[in-house]
């Protein structure tokens, strides 16, 4: 039997509350529901179908990383059987792609790091040398690994492309004591994360992490390591002065990109070999990076 697709969680009798690009939040009280559906966004549009097991895998792969990392994170359970009633109430609906979260303060930052040269990182070079104020040496070249991991934060924009900023914007809209720490956590999990991936076959290019305060407490909130949120490249296919193949949707862009699309909603119907590649490149970075395979 075909996996069925999610493109938007109707939950009757729970609160909706917003919805992104991929995920739909409802309220329950004390404690948020996110809901991980198969929708799919490229060029910051949302295709008009979903991916088959896109939400599921994204859902569990976060579950995974938080378990792993060791550091303050919101996640409370993915088990729906350790939901609320009225939650288990859609468990057909909800098994494998939703995640009990307890509320969170977000900080208004991307927090992003860096441990190739690659996307608008490699743009920004390409243009004047350094990234997010950071000089890097003269004569990298695309995919080019850094002597060390940097920090390059972001603004998380509502609409449109997030954009580039330096340390020293961070410092100033949330305080040098928070943006250090940020710095420090964002650098340390990706250090730790990237260690793990390289051990599976696989390179962390690059990644963004969101934070926020529970209880007072810097924690670590939203998705974590995804391929939608991470740059993950097979070791295998890795060589400097190309964008090497990747575990991501890029394979989704590079199709927008010839045949022409505006990058302009709505979305076009993606056909059905695209949609079967991409479905099982996301399947394929959760088998490689948990050893587990979702389909059973």
């Amino acid at each position: 039997m075909a996996e069925p697709v999610l493109l938007k969680a109707v939950l009757p009798g729970l609160k909706h509350v917003s919805s992104g690009k991929v995920r739909d939040m409802f309220d329950l009280g004390d404690m948020l529901l996110i809901v991980t559906t198969d929708r799919l966004s490229a060029f910051d549009v949302v295709m008009a179908n979903g991916i088959p097991f896109k939400g599921k895998v994204l859902n569990r792969i976060s579950e995974f990383w938080f378990g792993f990392l060791g550091v303050p994170h919101h996640m409370i359970t993915c088990d729906i059987d350790q939901m609320p009633a009225p939650v288990r109430k859609h468990a057909k609906i909800l098994r494998d792609r939703a995640m009990l979260v307890k509320k969170a303060k977000p900080f208004p930052v991307e927090c992003v790091a860096r441990g190739y040269l690659i996307g608008s990182g490699w743009k920004d070079y390409q243009a004047g040398g350094s990234v997010c104020g950071i000089k890097l040496p003269p004569g990298l070249q695309q995919a080019s690994k850094l002597d060390r991991p940097i920090f390059t934060p972001a603004t998380k924009a509502q609409t449109g492309h997030d954009e580039n900023i330096g340390f020293d914007v961070v410092a100033e809209t949330l305080g040098k004591e928070t943006a250090v720490r940020l710095h420090d956590l964002t650098l340390a999990i990706y250090g730790k994360a990237s260690l793990y991936a390289e051990s599976k076959g696989v390179i962390l290019a690059d990644t963004k992490f969101e934070f926020g305060l529970v209880d007072g407490r810097i924690t670590l909130i939203d998705e974590v390591l995804t391929p939608d949120s991470s740059r993950y490249w097979p070791k295998s296919g890795y060589r400097v002065g190309i964008s090497p193949p990747s575990y991501d949707k890029q394979f989704v862009r590079d199709y927008l990109e010839e045949i022409r699309f505006d990058k302009k909603p709505p979305g076009p119907v993606l056909p059905k070999r695209i949609v079967q590649k991409t479905s099982e490149k996301y399947l394929e970075a959760f088998r490689v990076l948990t050893g587990r395979d979702l389909r059973g």
